[in-house]
């Protein structure tokens, strides 16, 4: 419509039954717009929601294993825990000390390293292995 004054846009928006909403404010002269702003605000909500629904959430996996898990045994959760990362999910490998085996710490932190290094070409680690009373954690993500 032009160049027009604050008072004819407004004046203009009331004939019109629309709101007179700012589009560009850092242009010169500031850039307006003639529309329903209630419209708008529900067609930018849907379109939202439309963008979230198509998002892939990235879960965290869970893998178990335990101070007497053996060896083939590891190489199978390995193998699930591959396909969960290459699904873009990240994994929490939890080791779960039984009664004594507490004390074996340094067994159960190589343990946890070897699966870290079997995975070392699909995931980084976020988080080293770490003790929290009864469990060691550690946190592997997909490689982007």
């Amino acid at each position: 419509m032009g160049i027009m004054g604050i008072s004819k846009a407004i004046e203009l928006a009331k004939e019109a039954e629309t709101d007179l909403v700012e589009v560009s404010p850092n242009a010169k002269p500031p850039v307006c717009r003639l529309m329903d702003y209630g419209k708008y605000l529900y067609r930018q909500k849907k379109q939202d929601q439309k963008h979230r629904a198509k998002q892939k959430k990235n879960e965290v996996k869970g893998i178990r294993i335990s101070l007497r898990t053996d060896k083939h045994d590891i190489e199978v959760k390995v193998k699930r825990a591959r396909k969960f990362l290459e699904q873009g999910n990240s994994i929490k490998v939890a080791l779960i000390f039984r009664g004594r085996e507490v004390t074996h710490y340094d067994l159960a932190k190589k343990k946890m390293l070897s699966i870290k290094d079997a995975l070392v070409d699909v995931a980084k680690c976020d988080q080293e292995p770490k003790k929290q009373g009864y469990q060691m954690f550690m946190i592997l993500s997909p490689l982007k």
